[in-house]
């Protein structure tokens, strides 16, 4: 500093305000502190703020919160509209307290409790003061604060005169209170006329949601999944962590722009280290189906654990449904249970079903069937076809209370009209006169609405009754079809069933190489008498293939489930040179 500025800094504090911001802009931090000291102790405002700035952002001065937060209040009660501003932020994100010493002062970087009233009171000041950065700011508590400072008529007004002065937050603030107001059909168009000019000053919060409108052709904007995706790429860019799911999502799914799997990825998976649970559901889902990126189970956990710790009802389901198998985890019905009831209890239906079948095998803790009961009863009777499918479940199979077969089906019939599981096991009990009188004819008719829907099991019992002309006429082909289909899902009965039918009978071709193919998938997945059928072909050759040895080997599988004529064919088979 030369001679003629340290003189003149003496006598006017306003020289040692402006020769201090040169210094700072010149990276001597040090030589700059001094200056707004020394203005900020002959009582000027902006120095004051000045000198806050530095100790709170620890600038040519050890870092004081403390003494920051002391110049900051003077500089605000010297009516300095930003002191007022700041000083309601830090308020607002807990970072100032009223105790002054350095000791409770945020000596580390913990952040306290939001202190509303405090910021509501500074933030007013600023606004009354005619900043528009303070009405915003004011707008926003009056909007989001607790319900003794909520006042959303107030924070309107505060908005529009913000936005009417251009603030960038107030644009935004004041098109959220429109939208939320309701008002005549102009209120859309000056939504996003408002939200636009927002998103022109580079609002991360406005350009996606100007993102989500175009994207629905909303607000009188034209739609175009094109332009959603842009604002939804600049959103994500400038760090706004929905907009970075949004963006994801749209390279997920080439909605917009070209599909890029691995670059969808890695912004999801950005978001999801912010703390977004959906964005940590979606590359779960990633990891976890087949497609571009190869199936890897365990890394599939680790996102669905992410997701479901922060409450992500699908990601908890997805997690229990890995426990359930083993698959990148260590199979354990317990863990799988604690998943699929925190999914459950979050509203998940596809989780209530899974919880309450897991429940009924004697998985979980053992107040859970008595509470599932409890659940599944009190939403059942608000109209929930879920939870009737499944309290009808609980009923028939004694799940937290006694078993009532006729409650159940009372139940299961409320909840075929719209669950396709209910459609099954309601035509069970038609058909097997469970619970209620025998219906051939109307357990066909509830199977085939099931079988519809594409219901495995479903498939599998109405393939049976077509078969065997129960309900309704004999239709073998169709029954081959619908075997077929369930077969190809895994069904074992469906397998074993072809293998039945082209060996003969039914009015069917007769065909033993695939007859044989048929029993042979149901001998591996474990059908005893599917084993049986598996050892007398190989032993007598009755496909062609003649394997003594596999076939004793089928026999044995089969006589160790007490498979009738197992253990005879067995002995016949081991007795014969």
């Amino acid at each position: 500093m030369n001679l003629v500025n340290r003189v003149a800094g003496l006598v006017f504090p306003s020289v040692s305000l402006r020769e201090a911001s040169r210094l700072l802009n010149q990276g001597r931090e040090f030589d700059a502190f001094r200056l707004f000291a020394r203005a900020a102790q002959a009582g000027v405002p902006d120095a004051e703020l000045r000198l806050a700035q530095c100790y709170l952002t620890g600038s040519g001065v050890p870092r004081s919160r403390a003494e920051g937060l002391r110049w900051l209040k003077r500089s605000a009660l010297h009516e300095c509209v930003e002191a007022q501003v700041l000083l309601s932020v830090l308020y607002l994100e807990g970072q100032a307290s009223e105790d002054n010493s350095d000791q409770a002062l945020f000596v580390d970087d913990t952040a306290g409790e939001p202190d509303f009233i405090l910021a509501e009171r500074w933030s007013r000041m600023a606004a009354m003061g005619g900043c528009p950065n303070g009405q915003a700011l004011l707008g926003y508590i009056l909007t989001f604060g607790p319900e003794h400072v909520r006042n959303l008529d107030e924070a309107h007004s505060w908005y529009e005169k913000s936005a009417a002065k251009g603030c960038p937050q107030g644009h935004l603030g004041y098109a959220l209170s429109l939208a939320r107001r309701a008002g005549n059909h102009e209120t859309p168009v000056d939504v996003a006329e408002h939200l636009r000019r927002a998103a022109e000053a580079g609002l991360s919060s406005a350009i996606y949601l100007l993102g989500l409108l175009t994207e629905q052709g909303a607000a009188g904007l034209e739609r175009s999944e094109a332009r959603a995706a842009e604002l939804f790429q600049a959103a994500a860019e400038n760090g706004h962590i929905a907009a970075q799911v949004r963006w994801g999502v749209s390279l997920l799914e080439g909605r917009g722009v070209a599909r890029d799997i691995a670059s969808a990825e890695s912004w999801l998976r950005r978001a999801a280290y912010a703390g977004n649970a959906e964005a940590a559901a979606l590359v779960g889902e990633l990891y976890a189906r087949s497609g571009p990126l190869p199936p890897n189970y365990a890394e599939a956990a680790i996102w669905f654990r992410r997701a479901a710790e922060a409450g992500h009802a699908k990601a908890a389901r997805a997690l229990g449904s890995l426990y359930l198998f083993g698959a990148g985890v260590a199979k354990d019905r317990d863990e799988a249970a604690r998943w699929l009831r925190s999914a459950a209890t979050a509203g998940d239906a596809i989780a209530q079903v899974d919880f309450a079948n897991l429940v009924a095998q004697g998985a979980g803790e053992p107040e859970d069937k008595t509470n599932i009961a409890r659940w599944f009863e009190a939403a059942a009777a608000s109209g929930d076809l879920v939870a009737a499918f499944n309290l009808g479940v609980c009923l028939a199979n004694g799940v937290g209370v006694e078993p009532d077969a006729p409650g159940a089906a009372l139940w299961l019939r409320g909840a075929a009209e719209g669950v396709p599981q209910a459609q099954y096991f309601y035509g069970r009990m038609l058909a097997e006169g469970h619970g209620t009188a025998p219906d051939h004819d109307g357990a066909r008719a509830w199977f085939t609405r099931a079988a519809e829907a594409d219901l495995t099991d479903a498939q599998a019992a109405l393939g049976e009754m077509m078969l065997n002309g129960r309900g309704g006429p004999q239709d073998t082909a169709g029954a081959v079809a619908l075997f077929e289909k369930a077969a190809g899902k895994g069904h074992v009965g469906a397998m074993f069933a072809l293998g039945a039918i082209f060996a003969g009978g039914h009015g069917w071709t007769r065909d033993l190489k695939t007859a044989q193919r048929w029993f042979h998938s149901a001998a591996e997945r474990g059908h005893g008498h599917a084993q049986l059928m598996m050892g007398r072909y190989l032993i007598a050759g009755m496909a062609g293939d003649l394997n003594r040895d596999e076939g004793i080997f089928w026999l044995e599988q089969a006589a160790a489930q007490e498979i009738d004529g197992a253990k005879l064919d067995l002995n016949s088979a081991v007795a014969s040179p």
